[in-house]
């Protein structure tokens, strides 16, 4: 009788871990200006196969009209940890300034409901012994770059790492590729957190300029002359370059730094599968804007942005519509693909609802957990708004499947172009003539959903 009682009191104590334990980890990966068409889920005829990432896919969610937060890194990178798009959010445009501590992380929001919340990659919100810090936004654990310049480089003398509760600078060997050190330390935060819940960032820097890799990824795209497989090539750049390393084969450069992503990809899911995590870990994949053409890339070469117009600092597709995979065996169904309407802004409540956690209220994003498992969806966007200023300021406006793109350069009368993406995904045709009524209408939202900036470096000026 003694030991049943003591049998059921220990059950009772241990119950509370159990549930504790139940609750999902999420990992959250997010690529570097990889295009909507670098992946051969979304793009068979893609030059480079990324098998290792199409996984998410087969055995998950493949969402095709998910949106960034931004058409440049900073900002995507603030719609996404503070649920707040560009017509709201305190970072619009690509500057060190930091968030506040008054705004509310998606990292904050899990730290104070029991995860442990690790980021490894390009943070871009905040440098060291700022209120941006990455200890100061809810991260338990951080290594990588703080901001955008400083991840161009691949190999640095330097990069940064919570230590002790604080930001601060650690020396590197620069001969060690960053890519991989950040991988390695994302892996052994996945081991040293499997038995509590845990929340992945993994912002990781490639495939963006420089075109840099180790060699043994650029080998499988070269001849046994070391010629390059994929032809024609044209070297970029000279010794005189500062921005970014000159590179002889960058066609062959880039494959190899897809490579290396579906590589990266392939070891996380590995060890979680190797750890039995499987079952209850969510896996997102995106990135976190179009492809760039930088630093000898070329985004049409290898069709990066597939059917879509625009690249990069565009608010054309190209620019803001970016993959979303979605893998969590038994939690969400495979084979799944979904065309419904989502954005960075998004994740923040979303991953607040997978995880039991309160999201903060006066956001822009919509939590999409039923749309994640295949499931009736009640609430859903009206629109999706975004702005932008590099050399001219840019609008957007998404209502279903019309688009809004107006464009204000400087001293000159604004553009103001109409698409309708069902039957033109490539905006080629702009219908704005055809359909005054409909301009209007989107125009008026735009001016809606927009607030003057709280900064004054983005409180841009349209006339």
């Amino acid at each position: 009788m003694f030991l049943t009682g003591l049998c059921l009191l220990l059950l009772i104590q241990a119950a509370p871990a159990q549930q504790k334990q139940q609750r999902p980890n999420i990992i959250f990966i997010i690529a570097d200006d990889l295009g909507y068409g670098n992946l051969t889920a979304y793009n068979p005829q893609h030059k480079v196969p990324t098998p290792h990432i199409d996984r998410l896919a087969k055995e998950g969610t493949k969402f095709t009209r998910f949106y960034s937060g931004s058409t440049v890194c900073a900002p995507s990178r603030c719609a996404l940890m503070t649920g707040k798009h560009m017509g709201h959010a305190y970072i619009r445009g690509n500057s060190r300034a930091p968030l506040r501590l008054q705004d509310t992380t998606l990292a904050a929001r899990l730290h104070n409901n029991g995860y442990t919340t690790g980021m490894f990659g390009k943070w871009g919100l905040g440098e060291e012994n700022t209120t941006g810090a990455p200890e100061n936004q809810g991260f338990d654990a951080f290594y990588g770059y703080l901001n955008q310049t400083h991840a161009h480089h691949y190999y640095t003398n330097r990069l940064f790492e919570i230590q002790n509760g604080k930001t601060v600078r650690v020396e590197l060997d620069s001969t060690e590729y960053t890519d991989e050190l950040i991988v390695r330390k994302a892996l052994a935060f996945i081991k040293e957190n499997r038995e509590k819940p845990f929340f992945l960032y993994m912002p990781l820097t490639i495939p963006h300029a420089e075109l840099h890799v180790p060699q043994q990824y650029v080998q499988p795209w070269l001849h046994a002359d070391g010629s390059s497989r994929l032809q024609p090539e044209k070297p970029f750049g000279t010794s005189e370059v500062k921005s970014y390393h000159p590179q002889k084969q960058p066609h062959a450069a880039f494959a190899g730094m897809i490579g290396k992503l579906d590589e990266d990809v392939a070891r996380v899911l590995a060890l979680i599968k190797e750890l039995g995590l499987d079952n209850n870990t969510y896996i997102f994949f995106t990135s976190d804007n179009g492809p760039h053409k930088e630093g000898g890339a070329d985004p049409e070469y290898f069709d990066s942005n597939g059917p879509l117009r625009g690249i990069k600092r565009d608010l054309y597709e190209g620019g803001i519509r970016v993959p979303l995979l979605v893998r969590a065996p038994g939690k969400i169904p495979a084979g799944v693909v979904r065309n419904d309407i989502w954005a960075f802004w998004d994740m923040l409540p979303t991953l607040c609802g997978l995880t039991n956690t309160p999201a903060p209220a006066g956001i822009d994003g919509i939590s999409f957990t039923n749309a994640l498992h295949n499931k009736q969806q009640a609430q859903q966007h009206s629109h999706l708004y975004w702005q932008f200023n590099e050399k001219l300021y840019k609008e957007a406006v998404v209502q279903g499947n019309w688009k809004l793109v107006r464009l204000k350069p400087k001293g000159k009368p604004e553009i103001v172009e109409l698409y309708d993406l069902r039957k033109d995904i490539g905006e080629t045709n702009n219908i704005a003539q055809q359909h005054p009524a409909k301009v209007k209408e989107l125009y008026t939202l735009a001016q809606q959903s927009k607030t003057p900036a709280e900064l004054e470096v983005f409180n841009w000026k349209t006339e």
